[in-house]
């Protein structure tokens, strides 16, 4: 666990030093932030575009860290050849995959902090503005703490995507990794339209290919209770620790893929 620690703090200060992970950072703290801006262009309904463009951003921007930083994440240290010198010390390919893992999830989760403490800023500070009667009006509070939930799911659906994205990694180029993982991720977030295939088809054989693909691929739908949050619609704790579990078993698989592909895999 000590070869585990040691990459995973490495590979946090190298992406704290990428001047692209700052610049999303910011981009996104700045879209929060704008967010309120733009809320006042609909009365009565700001808040819930500031809350509906505030978890988008989280996700989306911190969707772009775990897939543009994961894919690059083994391929750099085989391009530089510095992955010689790294499987020559006493550590294994399967914690070598681990602290890479390990580091861009610490890196994802900081980010993910930073651009939640400054949603809340900007809801608190809109909340403290209003009226009384402004805020009695609201379906729920400005600063509201079921959002946490959405956001914990959408952090859960970012490590799942972190993993699919280093899973690639191992063994194929970071431009087919971002596509493949891009993918993965667009397909899941329609998995429930795989269910439902055999209305759409009569043939057999593709109505079972589609029900087991749904069974298969990442359920990332499952992650987005977005706009349940947004309109203060009640999200049972029941839901989001079995969503939490499935999303963590989940990535648990794909790092013990990743960790037998990488170990496979011959650098000669």
């Amino acid at each position: 666990m000590r070869a585990v620690r040691h990459i995973a703090v490495n590979v946090f200060r190298e992406s704290v030093r990428d001047k692209v992970l700052y610049s999303l950072v910011l981009f996104a703290v700045l879209l929060i932030a704008t967010s309120y801006l733009l809320g006042q262009l609909t009365a009565g309904q700001d808040i819930k575009i500031i809350k509906d463009l505030g978890l988008a951003s989280i996700s989306v921007f911190g969707l772009l860290i775990a897939v543009f930083i994961g894919i690059g994440l083994v391929w750099k240290e085989v391009e530089r050849r510095s992955i010689y010198s790294l499987l020559a010390k006493p550590i294994s390919r399967a914690e070598f995959v681990l602290g890479k893992y390990a580091g861009l999830v610490l890196t994802l989760l900081v980010n993910i902090g930073v651009m939640t403490i400054a949603f809340y800023a900007v809801l608190v500070y809109l909340g403290w503005r209003e009226i009384p009667e402004v805020r009695e009006a609201w379906p729920a509070p400005a600063a509201d703490p079921a959002m946490l939930g959405a956001i914990g799911l959408i952090a859960i659906e970012l490590m799942l995507v972190t993993a699919i994205a280093l899973f690639f990694s191992t063994f194929s180029s970071p431009f087919l990794s971002a596509v493949l993982t891009l993918g993965l991720w667009v397909v899941g977030h329609f998995n429930a339209d795989l269910r439902d295939f055999e209305a759409v088809v009569e043939s057999r054989p593709a109505v079972w290919l589609a029900r087991t693909l749904y069974y298969v691929l990442p359920n990332f739908s499952a992650f987005d209770i977005k706009a349940q949050v947004v309109h203060a619609q009640p999200v049972g704790v029941g839901y989001l620790a079995q969503t939490a579990i499935y999303g963590l078993v989940y990535i648990a698989l794909v790092l013990v893929g990743a960790a037998v592909v990488f170990s496979r895999r011959d650098f000669k």
